[in-house]
């Protein structure tokens, strides 16, 4: 069974950086892996995602200030998040695995979800 664990969540300033970890288990392929982030009142919206050779997409929001990479080795998957804004607020999840035939994109449905942690940013 795949398992999901975000950790590095927390409180920061704005202009601030945090890096999100997620420990995967019960995924050995690690094909594809992505980020989403939920804010009160909000719609879930995806973030970025990694293909298993590397390859990474993200949504325009993402695009130069986040970036999400993996341990293929430890089995954990980062999202590193710089320059933060207020808007940025929000639970962020990790999430695994596509259906068959479906691209790994940063807006995917993915078939796992871990807990959540949460980021909040402050002006």
């Amino acid at each position: 069974e795949v398992q999901l664990v975000e950790s590095g969540g927390g409180s920061v300033q704005a202009g601030g950086s945090l890096r999100l970890s997620c420990a995967v288990s019960g995924y050995r392929s690690m094909y594809c892996l992505g980020w989403y982030r939920q804010a009160p009142g909000k719609e879930r919206e995806g973030i970025a995602a990694i293909v298993s050779d590397g390859t990474t997409n993200y949504a325009d929001s993402a695009k130069g200030r986040f970036t999400i990479s993996k341990d293929k080795d430890k089995y954990i998957l980062y999202l590193q998040m710089n320059n933060l804004k207020p808007e940025d607020t929000a639970m962020y999840f990790c999430a695994a695995e596509v259906p068959r035939g479906d691209e790994c994109r940063w807006d995917a449905n993915f078939g796992y979800w871990g807990q959540g942690t949460q980021v909040t940013v402050s002006p």
